[in-house]
């Protein structure tokens, strides 16, 4: 049976493995960044309110069933 090794005898091996991935990472510049930012913002504002409309109309419709049949 291997023995475990502690995790502090890992933790620097580990920091060092991390180090390497790091540098191998494209970074985005920051143009990329700011555009695609203002993206997810538009996106979010957008189906936000198209969501909160969607459910005021859902819940008028069901109001109407509901005054029908109820």
């Amino acid at each position: 049976m291997a023995q475990k090794v502690r995790w502090y005898k890992r933790f620097i091996p580990f920091l060092k493995e991390v180090k390497a991935e790091v540098k191998k990472v494209t970074w985005p510049s920051r143009n990329e960044v700011y555009s695609t930012t203002i993206v997810v913002v538009i996106a979010t504002f957008f189906f936000g309110f198209y969501l909160f409309f969607m459910d005021i109309i859902f819940s008028w419709v069901v109001a109407q069933i509901k005054s029908i049949f109820g």
